[in-house]
């Protein structure tokens, strides 16, 4: 696809601003897209989780370092 070879010759600080815009345009129309079933269940399962003190509530910062050890 064109499109990705032009996306991987722009600066690291260009790819960030389409990445922006891209954002921005897709955000706007949000009530144009769907989320999927899955994602209200998991949402509710999460929320009973919270509600049975089960789920830990972890700092993001901690949760980000936790994720990347887990995926390295």
């Amino acid at each position: 696809m064109e499109i990705l070879q032009e996306i991987k010759r722009l600066s690291h600080i260009d790819k960030l601003r389409v990445m922006e815009a891209l954002w921005k345009d897709l955000s706007g129309d949000e009530e144009k897209y769907d989320s999927p079933a899955w994602h209200e269940d998991t949402l509710k399962e999460t929320e009973n989780r919270m509600n049975d003190g089960i789920e830990e509530i972890v700092d993001w910062d901690i949760a980000k370092k936790n994720l990347r050890k887990q995926f390295e």
